[in-house]
């Protein structure tokens, strides 16, 4: 598919977001701006989004190699950053570190519930932790989205990494570690050729153009050297791979996953997705340094949400 422009008139409440967050990048520059966040967990922010337009749902299923019939007017779980981006990103407000450095480390799903593609949501996140060594900060967010029912469908933890470029604690420290790799005995489930074009194309989907993933100047700036896949976009890939090649294309598995993003995805790319057990990776090839890291829960026999 070639680049989905059309679906950026969807996008209004997440490229908000993103100018939020750059306000608040500007405003920590200047001294200004809200209070300082004083306790942990932060309070809770909500929010209820309308439905997700279906032809920008069908296009993203497309894009990430799934099957738009399988889904049967449903959204896939993968597709939260699209609704949860902007309360994402209002709940770093206050923290006294650099949010212009934020970088997205992963996340953890648990899936609970279908989400109607023609119901409203209703979003609650709120910062949850904050593990801070000196040379760099990981933040906690929880996100939860539910349905009209106040039912939860969904509930997501994002990790989030703040390089601070300190000396840490006096503690000896171990030996840097080396970046994760795809495991030698991980076996392919699947591959992608990226485009340049991928990182663009996944903006219009998800909202989120952050110019490193498709303004090659300013991810040359950023010192990546070339523009960069986005790592919910790699994660996108690596579920609905693994769904067609493990689960026969089942869109109800997996319900639990974890996934760390360990390496800047450059485009274009030509890309594997390996599985070992309930582990996974995407990478260039067995053996090789990952772009992505995972883990599933892996089905039991009775199908879920029934």
């Amino acid at each position: 598919m070639g680049v989905p422009y059309g679906h950026i008139r969807h996008q209004g409440p997440v490229i908000a977001g993103l100018g939020r967050v750059a306000w608040a990048a500007a405003a920590q520059n200047l001294g200004i701006g809200p209070p300082p966040l004083r306790d942990l967990p932060g309070p809770e922010i909500t929010e209820t989004v309308p439905p997700r337009d279906r032809r920008m749902v069908r296009d993203y299923i497309r894009w990430a190699g799934g099957d738009p019939a399988a889904w049967k007017g449903q959204v896939p779980h993968h597709l939260f950053p699209q609704w949860c981006f902007p309360l994402q990103g209002r709940t770093l407000e206050g923290i006294r570190y650099p949010i212009a450095k934020v970088l997205n480390g992963g996340c953890r799903l648990d899936i609970r519930a279908p989400i109607p593609i023609d119901a409203p949501l209703r979003i609650a996140a709120r910062l949850e932790d904050i593990d801070d060594d000196g040379k760099r900060a990981i933040l906690t967010q929880r996100i939860t989205t539910a349905l009209p029912d106040g039912a939860v469908a969904l509930e997501a933890h994002l990790f989030a990494f703040i390089p601070l470029g300190g000396k840490g604690d006096s503690k000896p420290k171990p030996k840097k570690k080396t970046r994760p790799l795809v495991h030698p005995d991980a076996k392919p489930v699947g591959g992608r050729r990226l485009t340049p074009d991928d990182g663009v194309a996944f903006a219009c989907l998800t909202g989120d153009f952050n110019p490193i993933h498709w303004l090659k100047p300013y991810a040359v700036a950023a010192g990546f050297g070339r523009t960069i896949l986005h790592g919910f976009g790699t994660m996108a890939l690596a579920i609905e791979r693994l769904r067609r090649t493990l689960w026969a294309g089942d869109i109800h598995w997996p319900q639990q996953l974890e996934v760390r993003f360990t390496r800047p995805l450059k485009l274009p790319a030509k890309v594997g997705v390996f599985a070992r057990g309930t582990d996974f990776f995407v990478g260039p090839a067995p053996g090789a340094p990952a772009y992505l890291t995972g883990s599933f829960t892996p089905p039991t026999s009775e199908p879920p949400h029934e």
